[in-house]
């Protein structure tokens, strides 16, 4: 692993929190409907949609029943992986439309390896497995690439790249720290809908011998003692 501060770790990762994340997101579809189409915006959100889902299916499933992968230390894909690698390759390659296509894709790409860089440091602070940062990331660029394939031939020019990339750098910046409570949240729906008084944590889950719901702090990362906010789904 790279040698870093772990402030800068906890930078990194904090790319990927949903606060600041799922707004571009909102402002993507918000300059795609207004310079493009709003087929083009309903696509992109519906994308981005089905990759929250996976996650959230797999959390709640882990959550509320106990279901992973063992051997592979699997209990949910990562929020924070999946909605960095999804996001940041589409903010830059929206910002990039109107270049040449070379430069797209090295928008696209350097997306991508922001997104890598988060999963990355989710596995350094232990809120993920190697498994569940990896399998974000796929899902992520999953849902990037395929709008990006299909949004790839849009007219460049509709739009100027200039207040496109003002407007997400100052909402990035805006953004960049708010914290937004989404492992408790979906904690809350796995109790509801198992009928569950306790969630599943990683650590009694991994024992075979005990696979009750624990009375441990509400987190299923590996390490509950890391600060909350940082390492939220």
């Amino acid at each position: 692993m790279p040698d870093l501060p772990i402030h800068l770790w906890y930078s990194i990762t904090s790319l990927g929190g949903a606060g600041l994340t799922l707004p571009l997101a909102l402002a993507i579809a918000l300059w795609l409907a207004v310079g493009y189409s709003w087929r083009l915006a309903a696509c992109w959100l519906a994308l981005l949609g089905t990759a929250i889902g996976v996650v959230t299916v797999t959390k709640l499933a882990f959550l509320g029943w106990g279901v992973g992968v063992r051997e592979l230390d699997f209990t949910g894909v990562s929020g924070h992986s999946m909605l960095s690698t999804a996001v940041y390759p589409v903010a830059l390659f929206l910002m990039l439309l109107p270049a040449r296509r070379a430069v797209r894709l090295l928008g696209v790409l350097g997306g991508l390896a922001a997104g890598l860089a988060v999963g990355l440091s989710r596995v350094v602070l232990s809120a993920h497995s190697p498994s569940e940062a990896v399998t974000g990331c796929l899902v992520g660029a999953l849902a990037a690439l395929v709008f990006v394939r299909i949004a790839w031939n849009a007219e460049p020019g509709r739009l100027s790249a200039l207040p496109v990339a003002v407007s997400l750098m100052v909402l990035a910046i805006l953004m960049h720290g708010v914290h937004v409570p989404t492992q408790r949240w979906v904690t809350h729906i796995a109790l509801k809908v198992s009928g569950h008084d306790r969630p599943f944590i990683r650590a009694i889950w991994r024992s075979p011998r005990d696979i009750r719901p624990s009375a441990a702090p509400l987190s299923q990362t590996r390490n509950t003692l890391e600060p909350m906010r940082a390492l939220d789904i």
